[in-house]
């Protein structure tokens, strides 16, 4: 049986490469290449895929005794995950570019080619599970047992195919056990520290990213209310997101936090924390894992982002394949772009991108 392990340079899955070795498993270690520096005009020693975190896989697989590969997808990153994030931003979204990096990247350009070239298993570090189910047929996404690393969310998008074929052998392992074992074996990166934020924005200041790649200023417009108050100037709708207070620039009798952006009229809705309150949403580009389809209304917990506590709901299908999503309870700040995702206990019902809110 072969495995390809997709290596970031990290602990995670250096470990899972070590783990799949353990289960017998002919391994070969890879690492894609996603860009390059002057193309998103930022220094990216210190964030994944940098030149650094290759070397780091490359010893790791050189102590297992592995073959190690890069993949140069650099064209392809920036069709399928840096354009769509750019574009989701200029229509006043706020998107999750890592799922979509899993879901174009590693099980989708990455896994065929694993297909082509005859391997039995893609293997990433993710703290997530797969099981199949006997019962019902199908391969299931469960949530990693270390709850504060589980990883499920951006991993929806899934299809069974890939399920089957895919291996998260740190699933039942804790962040803890990790770095225990990369430690024994004298990994270069046992000590390394988890990437964060946006591969590609690593300072997290993603306005100035897109005007970086654009190579264009967006243009300021008005902050209204909802009644057509306007409250002052905006300095561009890429700035802001919704739910936000923080960097507004207006002084004013209470709090204002942002309700809704409207790149038609270029403006920024600003109201008060009370009313970011909502109970429903449509979620479009659905893919469901638990279940085939949804035939009637399908009581869940979701999660509107990722470290958004999962809150009890009710599914309901619309004719257009798109699902409406009703909470229990109103959820603060729904933002059209993100991803939410529906559990049944540990088990991934499915998921889908935040289209708009229904009253």
């Amino acid at each position: 049986m072969k495995a390809l392990i997709a290596m970031s340079g990290g602990v995670d899955s250096s470990v899972s490469a070590y783990l799949m070795r353990e289960k017998g498993y002919e391994c070969t270690g890879c690492t894609m290449r996603l860009y390059e520096n002057d193309m998103i005009g930022e220094d990216l020693f210190s964030t994944c895929c940098s030149a650094k975190d290759t070397e780091d896989a490359r010893a790791v697989c050189e102590r297992l005794g592995f073959d190690y590969r890069i993949f140069h997808y650099e064209r392809e990153f920036i069709d399928e995950v840096i354009e769509p994030f750019v574009c989701s931003y200029e229509r006043a979204e706020t998107p999750n570019p890592c799922i979509e990096c899993n879901r174009r990247m590693k099980f989708g350009l990455l896994f065929e080619k694993a297909m082509e070239e005859g391997f039995d298993k893609i293997v990433t570090g993710h703290y997530a599970r797969i099981e199949h189910d006997e019962q019902s047929g199908r391969y299931l996404l469960k949530k990693g047992l270390d709850a504060s690393k589980d990883q499920s969310y951006v991993l929806y998008a899934m299809t069974q195919e890939q399920l089957e074929k895919t291996d998260f052998p740190l699933g039942a392992y804790t962040k803890e056990e990790a770095r225990r074992i990369a430690e024994e074996q004298g990994f270069v990166n046992a000590k390394k520290h988890d990437s964060q934020d946006i591969c590609f924005v690593p300072d997290g200041d993603y306005a100035a990213f897109l005007e970086r790649y654009k190579n264009r200023s967006y243009p300021e417009g008005n902050f209204v209310g909802r009644d057509g108050f306007i409250y002052g100037k905006h300095k561009g709708i890429v700035h802001y997101t919704i739910g936000q207070r923080k960097g507004l620039g207006i002084a004013w009798e209470h709090p204002l936090y942002v309700l809704e952006i409207r790149p038609e009229t270029n403006e920024v809705v600003l109201g008060k924390n009370e009313e970011l309150f909502t109970r429903e949403l449509i979620a479009d580009n659905v893919n469901l894992i638990s279940v085939a389809t949804l035939e009637g209304d399908m009581r869940v917990s979701a999660r509107i982002r990722y470290h958004h506590k999962e809150q009890p709901a009710t599914l309901s299908p619309l004719s257009d394949g798109r699902i409406k999503v009703v909470f229990d309870e109103p959820q603060r700040a729904i933002t059209p772009g993100q991803a939410v995702v529906f559990y049944d206990g540990d088990i991934v019902v499915g998921g889908g991108t935040i289209s708009g809110k229904c009253e």
